[in-house]
């Protein structure tokens, strides 16, 4: 139990610096979206990247967390049917995967274009939207 106790901590404690680097994310897009130019900073571009890492590093945490868990007999019958463990165990995991696949698109996208265009911004405001419906405030910030 003492791993996942690290894992759990450590899980906890990049989550707070996924929550700055997605707000950074979110100012910078929205400068950029609303600027003269649309053109794409390098400080988005470094932001961007840093928080695409960031979610792959707590994918790979909580991934690890979820395997520990899910082979210790979980019933899922029981999981899908109670609201809590249902967000913690299928809706996060599923939630957070597709904001970092969109987190990765984006990057690359931003990687191969100068201007900001629609589409990369709603993909971006996807992201963040799934960022934010999946993020277990209570438990972090409870």
């Amino acid at each position: 139990m003492e791993f996942y106790n690290i894992l759990l901590h450590a899980h906890k404690g990049f989550a707070y610096l996924e929550l700055l680097l997605v707000a950074a994310f979110l100012v910078l897009l929205l400068v950029t979206m609303f600027g003269y130019s649309g053109n794409i900073s390098k400080g988005l571009k470094k932001v961007t990247l840093f928080t695409m890492i960031f979610f792959h590093v707590q994918f790979l945490v909580g991934i690890t967390m979820l395997i520990t868990n899910i082979t210790k007999g979980l019933d899922m019958g029981a999981v899908m049917k109670n609201a809590d463990l249902r967000f913690q165990y299928v809706e996060h995991p599923f939630s957070m995967l597709i904001a970092a696949v969109l987190m990765t698109i984006i990057n690359k996208k931003f990687k191969t274009t100068e201007k900001l265009t629609i589409p990369i911004m709603s993909l971006g405001l996807v992201g963040i939207a799934l960022f934010v419906f999946a993020f277990p405030w209570a438990r972090v910030f409870g």
